[in-house]
């Protein structure tokens, strides 16, 4: 701890005294609560994505195709189209997006949600998100974050046609 050093000095008849602190103690005490702290704090959680699932019998919901939009979702790929997939395809409006702020996906959502609005049907979007197999999950998690961050509150997880496998396996090439 403390120590006191006396130090002779010859001229003067009073004893000048030196102080010394060890601050090695103080040092250890310091490592052992921040020590301490870091175990005892909770890092960052795992966040979990609520997503409601339909049961397989359910009904199918008719929807208008000028309300639809689907995005085919492939490893770092992601396609958009409008509507029905074979009028889409044979129109050659199958668009190949991502999820850039300024050009991406989120972009071609707001700009479908602006024509709806004009005819008072800004609500009425529905997106059909269809991932397949070899999409990550984080694919599927960002198109889901687009979702919340243009305010959809009508959105799906679907199954991919065969057609749309093919036309994903072709675009590969």
């Amino acid at each position: 701890m403390a120590t006191i050093i006396e130090q002779p000095i010859s001229r003067s008849k009073t004893k000048k005294h030196c102080v010394k602190v060890d601050m090695t103690p103080m040092v250890d005490l310091g490592f052992l609560l921040i020590t301490f702290f870091i175990f005892t704090t909770s890092l960052a959680e795992p966040t979990v994505s609520k997503l409601a699932m339909p049961k397989q019998d359910s009904i199918s919901m008719p929807v208008q195709e000028s309300k639809l939009l689907t995005l085919l979702l492939d490893k770092q790929k992601l396609f958009v189209y409008e509507g029905d997939w074979i009028k889409a395809k044979a129109a050659g409006r199958v668009i190949p997006s991502s999820y850039d702020v300024q050009n991406g996906v989120g972009n071609f959502i707001r700009q479908k949600q602006q024509v709806l609005a004009q005819n008072g049907a800004q609500d009425e979007l529905m997106i059909a998100i269809k991932p397949v197999s070899s999409a990550s999950y984080q694919d599927v998690l960002n198109a889901l974050d687009e979702m919340q961050l243009n305010g959809l509150n009508r959105y799906g997880i679907m199954q991919i046609s065969d057609a749309e496998k093919q036309f994903l396996l072709s675009a590969k090439r």
